[in-house]
């Protein structure tokens, strides 16, 4: 299986380069960006299977940029905000982000957050894009594109088995499916 690839915004270096050197150590492939900026052009460049990034790098607002960036990804890559300055449920959620980590840290946690987060994004996935092939809303041409999305998901999804279920289509799946559908 290949390397899970994941994208780490912060503009701390310290932090930046610590947390590349723990999750590559636990088996990750990962690029950095040290602004939202960077972020942001390299989730257009590449593709994630995760974002990780943090809430204010060069404004009070980069953080949600950079989520915004990987919410409109065709690619759909699980989103977590990092932070010192941990914010309501509602608030990170409203954002985009799938789940909040609060530095520091400790690293078996960090490892532990990222894989569950990870396996839980990945069944995600592999549901909508089954809900959306079995969906009489999507079109005929669009069948090749939800079965190639869920093909890539589930080559990229860890090792464990993970159990999909029946689960109606959402805005995010329709959108990249009408996307696809387009070109």
């Amino acid at each position: 299986m290949a390397k899970r690839r994941i994208l780490l915004v912060d503009d701390e270096v310290t932090v930046l380069l610590t947390l590349k050197a723990v999750l590559e150590i636990s088996g990750y492939d990962v690029d950095t960006a040290a602004s939202a900026r960077e972020g942001k052009s390299k989730i257009k460049l590449r593709e994630y299977q995760m974002v990780i990034t943090d809430m204010r790098m060069e404004s009070d607002a980069a953080g949600r940029e950079v989520i915004q960036a990987a919410r409109n990804a065709a690619y759909h890559p699980a989103v977590a905000l990092l932070t010192a300055f941990p914010v309501a449920d509602d608030d990170w959620q409203d954002m985009g982000a799938d789940k909040m980590l609060v530095k520091p840290m400790q690293t078996r946690q960090l490892i532990q957050s990222i894989e569950k987060l990870m396996e839980k994004h990945a069944a995600k996935l592999t549901r909508l894009a089954g809900a959306a092939a079995a969906s009489p809303l999507a079109a005929p041409s669009t069948a090749p594109v939800v079965k190639k999305v869920a093909k890539k998901v589930v080559a990229k999804a860890p090792a464990k088995k993970v159990v999909a279920k029946k689960a109606p289509a959402t805005k995010v799946v329709k959108k990249a499916v009408a996307k696809k559908g387009k070109k």
